[in-house]
């Protein structure tokens, strides 16, 4: 698959306005599924971007992040329509992963991250319906934070699914991504009490040499090792993650793919015709796992519990993976990215270790509204962490 620049619409001059604030003087990248006045925001799609129109406003987050005093670079690369994780578009073309040239960078937020990670942003905008700001963040070497579900206001992104489109960040430091955090939430409480639990289910997950790479790099605490998954485990939780999200997709895009009939590349094609034949029964039943779900992790996460576990499943694949075997390996990691979309929790990756000299990214998840403390326990791993 050919290569292409981290930008969809790099600009000429950074987009920004000369005042202070917690974000003063540091560039952001902008996923192309976010408004930027007097552009188009084509979702990583041609046929898409031909059907719309410029935008007039900014998206809310977008507005936000000037309003703290940061400056837009340009517009970034993306999975067509955002239904994919591992940054190849077959219309655009595949961003670089600085981190690993011969892997892909991830995504759907495939050219925040390669900017990020490049060094041509300080700060990369992303969305995270699945996993497509923490894959990349992992696969790159970023930090990555997929937001509470809500925090963020959504107006003026284009939606996947509605019920767990988040917006997210990457940075290339804790300290960086710190300040972002408290740009959209309070504070974590100063010396707050915290706990550490590493469901023995979630770990199983990752493969093995992944798996003990991570551990390796953990300090020595306390933590707990129960599973946390419901009955049926990681296969129900990744079903009911499938349907329910697979059919708002098709509510949404349904009727214009049926009328444009875009010319989706490989893998794409494949995930919205299986979106169109989700039934509603499914949906239903999705719907009363994901509740039963929510119900049960709101008891089992109190204030200050924080579940700590392998953002993906191993290294990003190799850009000469067959799809034959993307498929598999992108299904095991929505095994792992489903718990915190079910429950709208929020998580940050945090990179720690490497393997076949590619980066692997352990996450924090807390309960929701935890976000600030998220990233404040971060600083007890970052500074344990070891590449080897």
């Amino acid at each position: 698959m050919k290569t292409c620049d981290a930008f969809v619409l790099p600009f000429d001059k950074p987009l920004g306005r000369a005042s202070g604030g917690p974000l003063s003087g540091l560039t952001i990248g902008v996923k192309d599924n976010f408004d930027v006045a007097g552009t188009i925001s084509g979702a990583g799609n041609p046929e898409y971007a031909a059907d719309q129109s410029i935008a007039a406003t900014h998206a809310r987050v977008v507005e936000t992040l000037l309003a703290s005093g940061a400056a837009i670079s340009g517009k970034t690369q993306m999975d067509e329509l955002a239904y994919s994780l591992m940054g190849l578009n077959a219309r655009y073309g595949v961003p670089l992963n600085p981190a690993a040239p011969d892997r892909v960078p991830g995504g759907s937020s495939s050219g925040s991250a390669s900017a990020t990670a490049a060094g041509l942003v300080d700060i990369g905008l992303g969305t995270d319906t699945g996993g497509s700001v923490r894959l990349p963040a992992s696969f790159c070497g970023l930090y990555g934070w997929r937001a509470t579900h809500g925090l963020i206001p959504a107006d003026g992104m284009v939606p996947l699914a509605a019920s767990y489109d988040v917006a997210g960040f990457f940075t290339r430091d804790l300290a960086l991504m710190s300040r972002l955090v408290s740009v959209f939430t309070a504070p974590a409480p100063s010396d707050p009490a915290m706990s550490f639990w590493m469901p023995e289910d979630l770990w199983s997950l990752a493969m093995p040499e992944t798996a003990h790479r991570l551990r390796a790099t953990l300090p020595d605490l306390e933590y707990r090792r129960e599973p946390i998954l419901p009955e049926g485990g990681a296969e129900a939780c990744l079903r009911a993650f499938r349907m329910h999200q697979g059919y708002e997709i098709w509510q949404l895009f349904g009727a214009w793919i049926t009328a444009r009939q875009p010319d989706f590349g490989p893998g794409i094609r494949e995930r919205f015709e299986m979106a169109s034949r989700i039934t509603q029964e499914e949906f239903e039943a999705a719907k009363t796992y994901r509740d039963g779900l929510r119900a049960t992790l709101d008891t089992l996460l109190p204030e200050g519990t924080i579940l700590l576990y392998p953002t993906a499943p191993g290294p990003a694949p190799r850009l000469d993976t067959p799809q034959s075997e993307l498929e598999p390996y992108r299904n095991r990691a929505l095994s792992l990215t489903a718990l915190a979309g079910h429950a709208g929790l929020p998580q940050l990756s945090i990179p720690v270790a490497t393997l076949d000299g590619a980066p692997i990214g352990l996450s924090l998840v807390g309960r929701p509204g935890s976000d600030a403390l998220l990233a404040e326990a971060a600083s007890h791993f970052v500074s344990q962490s070891q590449d080897s």
